[in-house]
């Protein structure tokens, strides 16, 4: 197929517009952690100049527009860990805040994402999303399905920098020593903990496996399991919408305990069951390793709160994003595998 270069830069165009959906994107990671940003959906932000409020927002999104999520996430254009927020302004659904933000990923839509988080406080500010950044940090306010969190964003007068911190929404110990019957494993003892979404916590010797040297398979094979039986097992309650109410995951620790300075090892980043049962207390920063990248990050419960009938905190999570590019993808309606297709 001929094709015509743009300058020197080894830019390359198709010869003619591509039929069909047209998304264009921000890529960037955060330890590791893609993320893939969609500036503008029309569908959406219509939809939210309508009034409607973000998790109205996100039902119909998920109803009508689905096929943008599984476009971007799925092969061939994403992948099993493939992340994406879509960026919604005006309207309801950021009421209050810079922006508000869709997450997608392979199986749906989630309430939050730290990691996302903290690439988008640098979004707002290069793409002018912040009216009037200051130095040396500007505060962004991000509406996401689970309520208002604030990233705390370095700017030096021309350019976003790391690392970013956000506070989340207030966090809180749904269970703690919750026995749990897990098939191929048997009786865990597991904390289930919110900070914008439900995970359960526990140590991954519980498994038999360690977060540092078993193979990443068996360690995602056993999370896997655990999530399952506790959906089954123990019922979550949100204190504001049971749109919430749901668990997202499972994080396996290393064990390490609570008041060593050494980072901890995580397979999954995040924690704010501790506080809940002492182990530590308000400013206290742990610090995490991603146990694929080795990446770090920081947490700290900062402020004690209420959150319906639940003692709570706010946590303060911290980490560095960077940008890896942007790009324009196409979806031809005759590609029969246009909508993609989710490979484990």
């Amino acid at each position: 197929m001929a094709a015509e270069r743009e300058g020197g830069a080894g830019v390359w165009l198709p010869p003619r517009s591509p039929s069909g959906l047209v998304l264009q994107t921000v890529e960037m990671h955060t330890g590791g952690e893609p993320l893939r940003i969609v500036p503008r959906l029309e569908v959406a932000e219509a939809a939210a100049e309508r009034g409607l409020s973000l998790l109205s927002l996100r039902r119909e999104v998920a109803a009508t527009q689905d096929h943008v999520r599984r476009a971007l996430v799925h092969e061939p254009r994403g992948h099993a860990g493939m992340y994406a927020a879509v960026v919604v302004r005006g309207g309801a659904a950021a009421a209050g805040a810079h922006l508000a933000a869709l997450f997608l990923h392979g199986a749906g839509y989630s309430a939050m994402c730290g990691h996302a988080v903290l690439a988008l406080g640098r979004f707002a500010l290069d793409y002018g999303l912040v009216a009037a950044p200051v130095s040396p940090e500007t505060a962004v306010r991000l509406r996401c399905p689970c309520g208002t969190v604030t990233a705390f964003v370095p700017w030096d007068g021309s350019r976003s920098g790391n690392p970013v911190r956000f506070h989340s929404v207030p966090a809180f110990a749904a269970a703690t020593d919750l026995a749990i019957d897990v098939p191929g494993h048997g009786k865990v003892v597991v904390d289930i903990g919110y900070g914008g979404t439900f995970y359960a916590f526990l140590n991954a010797e519980q498994l038999g496996l360690d977060v540092c040297s078993s193979k990443t398979r068996d360690l995602v094979n056993a999370a896997s399991a655990v999530t399952e039986a506790v959906k089954k097992q123990f019922k979550l309650h949100h204190p504001e919408s049971e749109d919430l109410a749901f668990l997202y995951g499972t994080i396996l620790t290393d064990g390490k305990d609570a008041f060593s300075e050494e980072p901890t090892t995580n397979i999954c980043v995040f924690a704010d069951e501790q506080y809940h049962k002492g182990l530590i207390q308000l400013n206290q920063t742990r610090t995490f390793r991603s146990s694929t990248t080795g990446s770090l990050f920081t947490g700290k419960a900062v402020q004690a709160t209420k959150f319906g009938d639940y003692n709570a905190v706010v946590v303060e999570v911290s980490g560095e994003a960077f940008y890896t590019g942007t790009a324009t993808f196409t979806v031809e309606e005759e590609d029969p595998l246009k909508l993609g297709f989710f490979f484990k």
